[in-house]
């Protein structure tokens, strides 16, 4: 898996950055970006500057690649993931709490009207 999905010498440096910060990063910005009720496209365009971020944090403690199209295309797939969810889970809580007697809850991630 080592060149293919992280460059580091150990997977667990890619799952502390990638997974754990930068997803907790992503799952945040999902939420915030449901509790403002924003698009999916905005949601989008964010987590392309995460990845950026994750990137460089890479770059900065592990001294992996800055620019490389690869790995980013990977840790921006996998903030996108963990983003997406936490969005789709955030808004799911607010339209079962928020127009209860319009929908209820159907999954941990979708809704479905009331009837």
């Amino acid at each position: 898996m080592q060149g293919i999905l992280y460059e580091e010498p150990s997977i667990w440096q890619f799952f502390f950055v990638t997974c754990l910060l930068g997803g907790w990063a992503a799952w945040m910005t999902g939420r915030a970006s449901a509790q403002t009720w924003r698009s999916f496209f905005q949601l989008f365009l964010y987590m392309l500057g995460l990845g950026i971020g994750i990137r460089f944090i890479h770059h900065a403690l592990f001294d992996g690649t800055m620019f490389s199209l690869h790995y980013y295309i990977v840790d921006t797939i996998v903030l996108m993931i963990l983003g997406f969810i936490g969005y789709q889970y955030t808004r799911t809580n607010q339209m079962v709490t928020q127009y209860n007697w319009l929908y209820e809850r159907a999954s941990l991630l979708s809704w479905k009207p009331k009837g």
